[in-house]
């Protein structure tokens, strides 16, 4: 199983970072999966231009970085997005980058780790975006990490200040896997079977 871990944050001083750093070591546990950090720093996508709607286009991009953005989430089975609340939502970044593709995140399951200073640390960032992934046919997890006070719980390194954030994420990364098993295995099964019926 590949599973992309998504920052979603492009600021030049960002607390991402700090969650990011916490998050990677920490998946090294989990060895029936490999993990890839997607930083949206590294997808520079315009605002979406196309002509046609993603589900339109069917992978036919014109935007070369939305070519390689397609490609790797196509190749990945499901993902964590790491998400800022900004005014109440999520960036717009990341909003973009959900919005550039369709059929590359259908049936694929999601988690969401959250930040924001304050008391809920990012939870209304989350419930948008769990409108927006299953519009794109995505599989969004109940259970989701919201972290308050990025500062006070993770140093600029990633490691845990204060808070059970390790024993959450082992938590959250053990439902994210089932689900990803669950539906890869679904998705291969639909293979093999248009393909036994096209011969």
């Amino acid at each position: 199983m590949k599973i992309g871990v998504i920052l979603g944050s492009i600021r030049e001083i960002r607390r991402g970072g700090r969650v990011a750093k916490w998050v990677m070591p920490q998946l090294a546990q989990f060895k029936e999966a490999e993990f890839e950090l997607l930083d949206l720093r590294e997808y520079p996508l315009p605002f979406f231009d196309e002509s046609n709607s993603p589900e339109g286009l069917k992978g036919n991009y014109s935007n070369q970085v939305a070519k390689k953005w397609s490609e790797k989430i196509a190749s990945k089975d499901g993902f964590i997005i790491i998400a800022p609340e900004y005014n109440h939502g999520t960036s717009a970044v990341l909003k973009n980058a959900l919005d550039w593709l369709y059929y590359e995140w259908v049936k694929k399951p999601v988690a969401f780790i959250s930040y924001a200073p304050g008391a809920i640390g990012g939870t209304r960032a989350v419930e948008q975006l769990r409108q927006n992934v299953i519009e794109l046919q995505m599989a969004p997890l109940r259970e989701a990490i919201h972290i308050t006070y990025v500062l006070d719980s993770l140093d600029e390194n990633g490691q845990v200040l204060k808070g059970h954030w390790n024993e959450r994420l082992a938590k959250l990364i053990d439902e994210l896997l089932w689900w990803t098993k669950a539906l890869k295995d679904a998705q291969d099964n639909d293979k093999i079977k248009n393909k036994t019926l096209s011969i």
